[in-house]
C-alpha cells in the first residue's frame, strides 16, 4: 500500500553496482530503511540520488509493509530545499551532529511526531540563522531532542536549586554523591537553554568554547544515563574544532 510522508535522511549505504539503502526517520512510520534502486547508475534519472544528502528533508511515496524491515519508495522529491547548510561548514556540521544524535537515539520503528516535527523545523531553521545563534544550537536541540524522547531536567535554577542532577534529572539544592551532576553557573546556562522559546534568542546566552564542550558532553552523559544502549558519538570533536568561539 503506498503512503505519502516527509522523511529526513539519516544515513545511506551503498547496495549493489548501483543501489543506495537509506534509512530516513519519516513522519509517519519512524526510523525506516529503504531500498532506492538506480540511485548510483549513470543513466541521468540516477541524479536524483543527489538528494538523498543527510539531513534533506524529503516528500515521498513509499510501500510500507509493517512485517518488512526493508521497505521501497515509489517516488521522493526536496520538501525543503537548503541554501546555507550544504555550503557553509559550520551549519553542516551541526546538521550531522544532528544526524548523528538521531541515529544514536531512535532504534524502534515508532513514529514520534513530536520529535519528527520539531527535528525538521530545527534543520530550517539552521539553515536561516545568523552564526551567532548556531554555536549553542547543538546544545539546544540536544537538551530539546531528551524532552521528546521522555527525559527532561525537572525544575528551574535558582538560589535555592543551582544544581543540575543528571542521574536523576532534575534541578536539586545541593550537590549529589555521585560525580554526574553540574556545578551552578553551568546549571544556570542550562536553565537559559531549557527555556529559551525562540532559536534567535540562543544568541544571548554567553559562553566560550570550552563551556560549551563541557556542556555537550555532560548532556551526551545524561542520554547515557537515561537511554539504554546510548553510545558514543564521533562528531563532537569535530564539531567542537568547527565552532572555535
Amino acid at each position: 500500500m503506498l503512503h505519502k510522508t516527509r522523511g529526513i535522511v539519516l544515513r545511506t549505504v551503498k547496495y549493489g553496482d548501483t543501489s543506495l539503502i537509506v534509512t530516513m526517520f519519516t513522519e509517519l512510520f519512524g526510523v525506516q530503511s529503504y531500498m532506492v534502486n538506480g540511485a548510483r547508475s549513470s543513466k541521468p534519472k540516477a541524479a536524483k540520488g543527489n538528494l538523498l544528502q543527510l539531513g534533506n528533508i524529503l516528500e515521498l511515496v513509499v510501500y510500507h509493509h509493517e512485517s518488512r524491515n526493508l521497505q521501497r519508495i515509489s517516488e521522493f522529491k526536496l520538501g525543503y530545499i537548503f541554501t546555507t547548510v550544504h555550503l557553509n561548514v559550520v551549519k553542516n556540521t551541526v546538521a550531522l551532529y544532528m544526524i548523528e544524535l538521531l541515529q544514536k537515539c531512535l532504534k524502534q520503528p515508532e513514529q514520534n511526531l513530536e520529535l519528527y516535527y520539531f527535528t525538521e523545523n530545527i534543520l530550517q531553521l539552521l539553515d536561516v540563522a545568523p552564526m551567532p545563534v548556531v554555536a549553542n544550537l547543538p546544545l539546544y536541540f540536544t537538551l530539546k531532542t531528551g524532552e521528546h524522547l521522555g527525559f527532561r531536567l525537572n525544575g528551574r535554577f535558582s538560589e535555592y536549586t543551582p544544581y543540575v542532577d543528571l542521574q536523576e534529572g532534575h534541578f536539586t539544592d545541593l550537590p549529589p554523591h555521585h560525580p554526574n551532576h553540574l556545578d551552578p553557573q553551568n546549571s544556570e546556562l542550562t536553565d537559559q537553554l531549557v527555556q529559551c522559546k525562540e532559536i534567535q534568542h540562543l544568541a544571548a546566552i554567553a559562553m566560550n568554547k570550552e563551556r560549551r564542550r563541557k556542556l555537550l558532553y555532560a548532556y551526551l552523559d545524561f542520554f547515557r544515563l537515561h537511554l539504554a544502549d546510548f553510545t558514543e558519538l564521533h562528531s563532537p570533536p569535530i564539531l567542537h574544532e568547527i565552532l572555535d568561539a
